[in-house]
C-alpha cells in the first residue's frame, strides 16, 4: 500500500513538473519574433548635455509600429554598461522623457541608455482602451521591448555582459513579463509594480465579459513570469501612500521574485518621487553594473 501511495504520489509529481514545462513553454511562444530582422533606427537630431549625447530616435520592430526613443550616449569609447528604461502610466512625463535626467547623469560613469515610449504613451490611452484588445496590444508590446532591447544590445560600445531594465508602474509591469521570457538582462528595478495588470484592467472601460477576459488574460500573470528570472538581481521600490499598491500586492510581488532580490518602501505616493528614491536606484544600478566614478 505504501508502495502504491508513493508511485502515485511520484506520478503526480512529474505530471505537475510536465505541466509547469509546458506553460513556461507557452508563454515564451507568444512572445518569439524574428530576431534577425533588421531594427531600422532614424534619427530625428542630437544635441549635447555636458559631454553627453542625446540621440532623438525612432526604431521600427518587428510588429510595425514606429517607436519614438531616446539614445543616451556618453563620451569617449566603450565599453558601456546599457540600460533600457520604460515609463509609467501617469499624468505628465508619461513617456521616454521620464527617466531622461536619470539616464544623462548616470551617463558619465559608462551607461548607455535607451529609454523607450510605450503603448501607453499615447494621449489617453488608458481611456480609450477597447479591453478586447489588451491581450493582442500586451503580446506586442512584450515583442516591441524586446525589440528595444536587441537595439540596446546592437550599441558596438555596450557590455553585453552588463544590461539593466528599469520600469516604473506599467513600465514594470510589462519589463517583469519581458523578464521572464528574455534572459540577457542582468538586474531590474522595478518600481511601484502591483502583483497583476488586471489591478488596473477594470479601473477604465470595461470588456463585454469579465470571464471571457480574465480567462484569455491568464497566460500574462505577471507572478508567473517573475517566476522564471532565475539568475538576475531584482531591487523592488514601492510606496507607502500608493494608492494603486497595496502592502499586500507588494508583498505577492515580491515572494513571487527569485533570489537575489531586495526590497525597499518609502514614504511616497504613486508618482515615487523622492530624491532618495532616485539615489537608491542608482546606487542599485552601480553596485550591480560595476559602474564607474563620474570623474573617471
Amino acid at each position: 500500500m505504501k508502495v502504491i501511495s508513493f508511485v502515485l504520489l511520484l506520478a503526480i509529481a512529474l505530471t505537475i513538473r510536465a505541466q509547469s514545462a509546458s506553460e513556461v513553454a507557452t508563454r515564451k511562444a507568444l512572445f518569439r519574433y524574428n530576431a534577425n530582422s533588421p531594427v531600422a533606427v532614424k534619427e530625428v537630431s542630437s544635441q549635447q548635455r555636458g559631454d553627453v549625447t542625446v540621440r532623438d530616435i525612432t526604431f521600427s520592430p518587428a510588429t510595425g509600429r514606429e517607436v519614438k526613443a531616446y539614445l543616451v550616449v556618453p563620451k569617449g569609447n566603450g565599453t558601456f554598461a546599457g540600460i533600457l528604461w520604460v515609463h509609467w502610466l501617469g499624468e505628465e512625463k508619461s513617456n521616454r522623457t521620464q527617466f531622461l535626467d536619470e539616464a544623462v547623469e548616470l551617463a558619465p560613469k559608462g551607461v548607455v541608455s535607451l529609454l523607450v515610449d510605450a503603448m501607453w504613451s499615447a494621449p489617453q490611452w488608458f481611456g480609450k482602451r477597447i479591453p478586447q484588445d489588451d491581450y493582442r496590444n500586451s503580446i506586442r508590446q512584450v515583442v516591441e521591448l524586446r525589440r528595444a532591447l536587441d537595439l540596446l544590445l546592437s550599441q558596438s560600445s555596450v557590455d553585453k555582459t552588463r544590461i539593466g531594465f528599469v520600469g516604473h508602474d506599467y513600465g514594470a509591469m510589462y519589463g517583469m513579463l519581458m523578464a521572464g521570457v528574455d534572459q540577457r538582462i542582468n538586474t531590474f528595478v522595478f518600481v511601484a509594480a502591483t502583483q497583476s495588470l488586471n489591478d488596473w484592467a477594470f479601473l477604465g472601460p470595461q470588456p463585454k465579459s469579465k470571464a471571457a477576459y480574465l480567462k484569455q488574460n491568464s497566460v500574462l500573470e505577471l507572478t508567473d513570469y517573475l517566476r522564471e528570472v532565475k539568475m538576475a538581481s531584482k531591487f523592488f521600490q514601492f510606496g507607502k501612500s500608493d494608492a494603486y499598491v497595496s502592502p499586500a500586492d507588494a508583498s505577492v510581488l515580491f515572494a513571487a521574485a527569485t533570489e537575489p532580490k531586495q526590497r525597499k518602501t518609502y514614504d511616497a505616493s504613486h508618482k515615487m518621487e523622492l530624491k532618495e528614491i532616485l539615489s537608491d536606484r542608482d546606487q542599485w544600478l552601480t553596485r550591480q553594473l560595476k559602474l564607474g566614478s563620474a570623474s573617471n
